[in-house]
């Protein structure tokens, strides 16, 4: 990632991240790929930014087509559950049936390639809470076919929160899921999970703040300040966690490379010797978890929910009002959430008036221990929220 464009190229990316509805981030995308110079320091920035465009058309085209002819099939299906993970596969590698088994539905498949034509969502049942699972058109991986859903596949996985992909026991899975990671990298999304976090939020007002939880690897605070200026942003709040790069600051501000949790699944086991499985895929097992499954025997299939529910590093928070029942439902949060995340998720007012929490569960001492904002939660806390008024 370049981190050396020149202010007019800046200046159009800024357009572009500003731009509101598809014709504008289309037109405004356009001017920003005329301006990059074209080098070999530019080179994953203009793959990234040709292949966004592509997927901008197509998101364009199929609004058309809505407005035309009335209400047909969605490609792009809205978030459910607790998290939306996408299945991705090549064909004949078993994706659907998996799909059917895990969100129990009869497995309607002919054994045909690319008998699956658009996304269909389902739900998995993990304890008391579910994943919404998206089963994709499959793609082949590899070959120089370009079908015509490849970018809008890729992009139900960049918009998800979690990829699982389906690889067949019998044909190179180790050798594919190379191929796979690769063309994924292409398209902007890491499966590798990164030794830093950035998040940043662009401000109406106060200047640049930029928090640090870690270390910036090869620069400063001031240099972070510099960057965000080239791009014309005077206000905004960066955080980070653990080690980046400004590198990964400027790819977070661009929108051009993000991460994915994914969990690859090595579909019939019942055909293949799971411990020369093991061993070929060793080297893959250090960027992404594995499991091996049958879909035709369910084998390992039980285990899908609680590998995803671990991958997307999430715990499941239960509120409840003082004498009152605790709630069926829980929050749903990121590992390292505190009571304050709770507070502002139940309520402003809540956050604004807090006065002390009790916590029951594996985060505390005893049962009912009083907390403030910044106590740490763990998966099945229950949380007690005491404010004033």
């Amino acid at each position: 990632m370049p981190t050396n464009l020149p202010p007019e190229a800046k200046a159009k990316w800024l357009k572009f991240t500003e731009a509101r509805t598809l014709e504008e981030k289309i037109a405004a995308l356009e001017e920003f790929i005329s301006s990059v110079p074209k080098h070999k320091g530019t080179e994953n920035l203009m793959y990234w930014a040709t292949r966004r465009l592509s997927q901008l058309k197509e998101e364009l085209e199929e609004q058309k087509k809505k407005k035309g002819g009335g209400s047909g099939p969605k490609f792009y299906i809205e978030k459910s559950g607790a998290a939306q993970v996408v299945l991705i596969g090549p064909p004949l590698s078993g994706k659907t049936m998996i799909f059917s088994k895990l969100i129990g539905i009869p497995y309607e498949g002919i054994g045909i390639p690319y008998s699956t034509r658009l996304p269909k969502p389902g739900m998995l049942k993990f304890e008391d809470i579910y994943f919404q699972l998206i089963d994709t058109p499959s793609i082949p991986f590899g070959s120089n076919e370009r079908i015509s859903w490849y970018n809008r596949t890729i992009g139900l996985a960049r918009n998800s929160d979690m990829v699982l992909i389906v690889l067949d026991s019998i044909s190179s899975p180790e050798g594919l899921a190379k191929i796979i990671i690769k063309e994924f990298e292409e398209n902007g999304i890491f499966l590798r999970k990164p030794r830093g976090k950035v998040e940043l939020l662009r401000e109406s007002r106060g200047g640049i703040n930029v928090v640090v939880n870690g270390k910036i690897i090869d620069g400063s605070i001031e240099d972070v300040k510099k960057m965000l200026k080239e791009y014309r942003i005077e206000h905004a709040i960066v955080k980070i966690w653990g080690e980046v790069s400004i590198d990964d600051i400027e790819s977070q501000l661009l929108g051009n490379r993000i991460y994915r949790p994914a969990i690859f699944l090595v579909n019939k086991i019942d055909l293949a010797d799971v411990k020369k499985l093991r061993d070929k895929m060793a080297e893959i097992e250090k960027i992404s978890p594995v499991l091996y499954v049958s879909a035709k025997t369910s084998e390992g299939l039980n285990d899908i929910g609680r590998k995803i529910f671990e991958s997307l590093e999430i715990i499941r928070v239960y509120t409840k009002q003082p004498n009152s029942d605790v709630a069926e439902r829980p929050l749903i949060l990121k590992k390292g959430a505190t009571v304050k995340d709770v507070a502002e998720a139940v309520h402003s007012k809540m956050l604004r008036g807090f006065r002390y929490a009790k916590i029951y569960g594996k985060s505390v001492n005893y049962p009912g221990e009083k907390v403030g904002l910044d106590h740490k939660l763990e998966d099945g806390d229950v949380v007690e929220i005491y404010s004033k008024g």
